[in-house]
């Protein structure tokens, strides 16, 4: 006696249909797993005839075989409980299911030893590639009902323990039937706690924030301890376009893999990650035997935020060179290669010397040149070239505090400038950021007047600019434009792009 069940599984976050087959047979009894199984899924005949003993059902007097194809594909994860669960029930005919409800079906699903279906990981990313597969069905525990309904027109079964899901296969129960509709999420809500409004001063950081906003460029601010840097770049989200629906799906995706959507079903809102200085290479970019998303990923489509970035190992910050040119993490093993989304903003902080106070007008200095010639010693020029905007945050006065209370812009007034300035982007390169754009697309689209021409001239010698560092003036030189409304990059946008460039010099002059 013999049975197939569908399931699947995910690698990076796609998912992969797996073959549940189950082979009853006489002679000495045992209960084996084949088709290259990781450990938890091996455990899994312990939980499988806990489960079905204590859900009043027997585990058949046989030597069970149960196969996991294609066998040449690594799975892991504790979602096979349920389809092998259900595929032995099949093959000892305890339950009667018709060829097109198994064909239409796919299951998933952890099974405790009192028999109830605990919730799994990687949900959307099966759910959403199961028309690939010809699927229109999905049995699933009840806590990932939500993140599947994300799929329009997806039938969904969810369930709480074995005994119900046997009765209403058996069609002795009842269970109500779900099906997937995205209008049902709003997405495009956009609420704000964290506001610029609630930031005083720094109005030259808050541009630079409006003009990464716009144009999707990397930001690095540099000032003395308290002077907002943390502040400012919290609220950066607060002033980014919504996700888009396919952004939404694709992020969470990557949060469904990795386990860390807990009770919510989507991601709707631009992540926001800011991981501690000690976090290893694998941390940042993923890693593992079973690769796993890392905080590059974590921050697809929205923001990763390093502060005191000079406390970061330089092999970590080294790492960020890939996923920051390519939007995209390969992480290779032995036996697989993974490839995870990772299109953030980056947002990095740093003080400008060991005591944190070089330059500062309120507090004075207490570092040597030599002390700070190896402080910022730490950071390469080609990860800070991959940097567009180098913006400086003074300590505010006293004066300024004050006087900016009722002269502040709301994240609600900036977002609608980056709106616009968004949308003349999409109409000339759809979908594509300034920050992104191609060396052909900027001798295109970024046009100069012959006096905004000149001063780009002398600034490229006395600067010294590498080539990138060239295309990324022009680059933050167009948004400014578009944010502007200008069609031609003048002198004035020219000129403010130009100073976003100012640690070039300073990494030029020192040869770092």
């Amino acid at each position: 006696m013999n049975s197939k069940i569908f399931s699947a599984t995910t690698i990076g976050i796609d998912a992969h249909l797996v073959d549940v087959e189950v082979d009853l047979a006489f002679g000495i009894l045992g209960f084996n797993i084949v088709g290259l199984p990781d450990k938890a899924i091996k455990e899994s005949k312990d939980r499988i005839k806990a489960a079905l003993k204590n859900s009043g059902l027997r585990l058949p007097q046989r030597l069970i075989t149960v196969n996991l194809a294609p066998a040449d594909i690594k799975k892991e994860g504790v979602l096979f409980d349920l389809p092998i669960a259900i595929a032995i029930l099949q093959a000892s005919e305890l339950i009667k299911l018709s060829s097109d409800f198994i064909n239409e079906t796919i299951f998933l699903g952890e099974l405790s030893l009192d028999g109830s279906i605990k919730t799994v990981r990687g949900v959307l990313p099966i759910a959403y590639s199961i028309n690939q597969h010809n699927k229109k069905r999905i049995v699933l525990p009840k806590g990932n009902i939500k993140e599947a309904s994300l799929i329009n027109g997806l039938e969904i079964i969810g369930v709480d323990n074995l005994v119900d899901l046997v009765a209403f296969l058996r069609g002795e129960k009842n269970i109500e039937k779900i099906i997937g509709n995205s209008n049902n999420f709003n997405i495009n809500n956009k609420t704000i706690d964290l506001d610029f409004n609630q930031v005083k001063g720094q109005w030259q950081a808050k541009r630079a924030l409006e003009i990464a906003a716009a144009g999707g460029h990397n930001i690095l601010f540099v000032g003395p301890p308290g002077s907002g840097k943390t502040m400012l770049a919290k609220r950066l989200p607060s002033i980014l376009p919504p996700l888009t629906f396919d952004d939404v799906i694709e992020t969470t995706k990557i949060y469904s893999v990795c386990g860390k959507l807990k009770e919510n079903s989507i991601l709707a809102a631009r992540p926001f990650r800011a991981p501690h200085h000690t976090i290893s290479q694998a941390g940042l970019v993923g890693g593992g035997t079973m690769p796993q998303p890392g905080e590059v990923s974590l921050a697809h489509n929205g923001v990763l935020f390093l502060d005191e970035l000079t406390e970061f190992k330089r092999p970590t910050l080294e790492v960020l060179r890939q996923p920051l040119e390519n939007k995209k993490v390969l992480i290779s093993r032995a036996n697989t290669a993974v490839e995870y989304p990772s299109s953030f903003l980056l947002v990095v902080a740093l003080n400008p010397c060991p005591c944190g106070y070089f330059g500062d007008k309120t507090k004075n200095c207490t570092c040597s040149s030599k002390q700070i010639e190896q402080y910022l010693g730490k950071l390469s020029g080609p990860l800070l070239d991959r940097i567009d905007l180098h913006v400086t945050v003074p300590t505010i006065k006293y004066e300024d505090l004050k006087s900016s209370a009722l002269n502040e812009k709301s994240s609600r007034n900036i977002y609608l400038e980056v709106e616009k300035a968004v949308t003349i982007q999409n109409k000339r390169t759809p979908n594509l950021k300034n920050a992104h754009m191609s060396s052909d697309q900027v001798e295109k689209y970024c046009v100069l007047q012959k006096d905004a021409e000149d001063i780009l001239k002398k600034a490229f010698e006395v600067l010294h600019l590498s080539m990138r560092g060239y295309h990324k003036v022009l680059k933050i030189a167009r948004t400014i434009a578009d944010l502007d409304n200008k069609e031609l990059i003048n002198k004035q946008h020219i000129q403010e792009a130009i100073i976003y460039r100012s640690f070039d010099q300073i990494f030029q002059k020192n040869n770092f």
